[in-house]
């Protein structure tokens, strides 16, 4: 790298060389460089992508099975057995046959095996996205002619009618039932979400999940999980409700139980009462002991083992009339390339599905690299997840997600790699080949207890909204809005008010930033603020004016009114003034402030005392994280305003970013290193006031001398 020849001394004695980068390339010569390394094909580089791609091709090479094997084999297992039940009791939420959610379960374990980056992130099927994916099947059942509220299988009832005078002629589904078309509709869903989701990570936004803030991801957790809670009520109490669709869901649902609160089917309020109380005592002993367990007790497959054979050989269905998992076939239906049509009607729903599942996706997997000390790369999480969820769909699958509570089991119990995935997918591929149909008489009360007990972790969140309020007023308002717009209005516009408000406070904390003016400790360099730390005294004849925050088009006017009333002089006044009255009128250094809105500045600036008269402002840019047009507009009129007055103003701590935008921008020399540069920039604050000073001693013996 070329350093320049020049150097700047400050002080006589330290001398700062600043490096010369080289000159960046044109647009044009910079698209054909990227090209031709796109385009250059190599037995090494095609290797390097490939791994790049598929890490499991790098990892198992340097797999180690005495250290390793034992911690993924148990862990699979674990994983395994508690991905059937969950498996067959989130179909209910989706509003799809349980042999769906085994082959979603078995085809995301193992691809994400090969492409994931995580060690111990468990992906397959998660509650929230379920409940998204099932009320985009609801709605389109009903605009088929279909009754969503039909769940479907119950022996015998496997095949709803269709409409067919209302609809045939347009869907041409006259071969397809209800099940067949909501598994069309989510393999859909699925597939577009999947499909913004690879283009994502080949575009390497990884990070564009990270503006889901975790404010709002708890918020929103909390409000579909009282969504998902409402949703199974009908299912614990066996009381045929409709399945409401739009606004006001949780609020239509809720009133809809309360009316039919006394057809409730009492064999399934009795075996609700008895699931919950097991399934709740037994995650307390297991949250009490856990240090004390070497495997997680597996009650959801105690619960549902216990519950199918007492249901079979009671013959629940028969005698009470309760509503029962149904028929589940075996073995793996023939792939199927989801309908082009119901794309299109699906593609604006799958906008959240895909932001969701990549936001909990990659959180969760560089939230374990973390602890675990390893790292991870966003955008191929991306890149996995979105697979795991393109290539299933043309599998009869739907949409999945890393999961918070399966990844903490799956580290709990030993997993090292991701090995532990594939033994988790052979549990799986077990129960699709030959033990589904056991579970042909589970009620499903018992799956709706499964699911409402998995949202304990979820509904807690809420304890935690008084430290948030104490830590941040405005996370709390996220997390607040968030949840209740999930509740009270739908969970799509739950998600978008979180965002627009996350958005809105992260504008209002950068609008109104604090701004104050330095002062100095003694005879040192340091400089801070007067209301931080007590004895530092004002620079006499130099104002120090610090603004902790970007300086942009939202704050410009923010930054202006600080620093008059800081300073006590409107500059853009009395410079106006100066040029009315003619170069001989007064005025001007120590002018008050006057016939401007100042607005509120902070209680600690307006504490520091403003000198009245000065030669100097020094702007202290270490806390300006960047600077837009806008901005250098506005520093370039403050510039010529002071200048007319007689005034320097210098700017110390740039960061690069911001000295190369005021060398763009034309507020320095074209050059770096050049005379304009090294006048106007200094390294610190200090730095800025020797030169201010010394600048105003030289200018007052020359004004002497003449």
């Amino acid at each position: 790298m070329d350093v320049s020849p020049e150097g700047t001394q400050h002080g006589g004695g330290l001398v700062l060389v600043r490096r010369q980068p080289p000159a960046p390339p044109g647009l044009r010569e910079a698209l054909k460089a990227r090209l031709r390394r796109s385009c250059a094909c190599s037995v090494q580089g095609a290797w390097a992508l490939l791994q790049d791609l598929f890490p499991a091709t790098r990892w198992l090479r340097q797999y180690r099975p005495r250290e390793d094997l034992a911690g993924d084999v148990m862990s699979g297992l674990v994983i395994g057995i508690i991905l059937v039940p969950q498996a067959i009791a989130y179909s209910l939420l989706a509003g799809l046959q349980p042999i769906y959610s085994l082959y979603t379960s078995f085809f995301a374990n193992l691809i994400y095996f090969l492409m994931g980056t995580s060690k111990h992130v468990s992906v397959g099927i998660f509650s929230l996205l379920c409940l998204m994916v099932g009320q985009v099947v609801d709605r389109e059942l009903l605009l088929a002619g279909f009754d969503p509220a039909q769940d479907g299988p119950g022996p015998g009832a496997n095949h709803t009618a269709l409409n067919t005078s209302a609809t045939s002629p347009v869907l041409g589904l006259q071969d397809c039932g209800r099940d067949c078309y909501a598994i069309r509709v989510a393999a859909a869903l699925t597939l577009v979400s999947g499909i913004y989701q690879v283009i994502l990570g080949v575009l390497g936004l990884g990070s564009v999940s990270t503006y889901l803030s975790q404010p709002l991801l708890d918020g929103f957790a909390m409000g579909a999980s009282v969504t998902i809670l409402t949703s199974q009520l009908r299912h614990m109490l066996g009381v045929r409700v409709p399945r409401h669709q739009g606004l006001g869901l949780v609020v239509s649902t809720w009133l809809s139980l309360l009316r039919g609160a006394g057809q409730a089917n009492l064999c399934d309020v009795l075996t609700s009462t008895v699931c919950l109380a097991v399934l709740l005592a037994a995650k307390e002993l297991s949250d009490r002991y856990r240090h004390h367990l070497k495997v997680p007790l597996p009650a959801e497959l105690l619960v549902i083992v216990a519950a199918t054979l007492v249901s079979h050989f009671g013959q629940f269905h028969e005698r009470f009339g309760s509503s029962v998992a149904g028929d589940i076939p075996t073995g793996f239906v023939a792939p199927r390339v989801p309908d082009p049509g119901l794309m299109w009607r699906v593609a604006l729903d799958a906008v959240s599905l895909a932001l969701v599942g990549s936001a909990f996706s990659v959180s969760l997997a560089e939230m374990f690299a973390r602890s675990h000390g390893y790292s991870v790369r966003a955008s191929q999480e991306l890149l996995a997840v979105g697979c795991c969820n393109l290539l299933p769909a043309f599998f009869h699958c739907f949409a999945t997600s890393a999961a918070l509570a399966k990844s903490l089991v799956k580290t709990a119990t030993g997993c090292r790699t991701q090995l532990s995935s594939v033994v988790s997918a052979a549990v799986v591929l077990l129960v699709l080949l030959a033990l589904a149909p056991l579970f042909r008489d589970l009620q499903r009360s018992v799956l709706a207890c499964v699911i409402v007990v998995s949202l304990r972790g979820a509904l807690r969140k809420a304890r935690d909204v008084p430290r948030l309020w104490r830590l941040s007023p405005a996370d709390a308002l996220v997390w607040v809005a968030t949840a209740a717009t999930c509740v009270l209005v739908s969970t799509e516009a739950g998600l978008l008010a979180g965002l627009l408000l996350s958005l809105l406070s992260l504008a209002g904390r950068t609008r109104r930033p604090h701004a104050v003016l330095l002062a100095r400790a003694g005879s040192s360099s340091f400089y801070g603020d007067p209301a931080e730390f007590e004895g530092l005294v004002p620079e006499p004849g130099v104002q120090v004016f610090r603004f902790t925050g970007p300086l942009y088009y939202a704050n410009k006017d923010f930054f202006l009114r600080s620093l008059y009333s800081l300073t006590g002089l409107d500059v853009g006044c009395a410079a106006t003034r100066r040029k009315e009255q003619g170069p001989g009128a007064g005025g001007g250094e120590g002018e008050p402030v006057e016939g401007r809105d100042l607005g509120p500045v902070s209680s600690e600036a307006a504490l520091v005392p403003s000198a009245t008269c000065f030669h100097a402002v020094v702007i202290d840019c270490a806390p300006l994280l960047f600077l837009d047009a806008a901005g250098l507009a506005m520093l370039q009129d403050l510039r010529r305003d002071y200048r007319a007055l007689g005034i320097t103003l210098l700017l110390a701590c740039c960061s690069p970013s911001v000295r190369d935008t005021l060398r763009r921008g034309g507020f320095l020399g074209e050059d770096q290193g050049d005379a304009a540069e090294e006048g106007q920039l200094f390294p610190s604050v200090h730095c800025a006031v020797q030169a201010a000073r010394a600048r105003h001693r030289a200018q007052a013996a020359a004004d002497s001398t003449l």
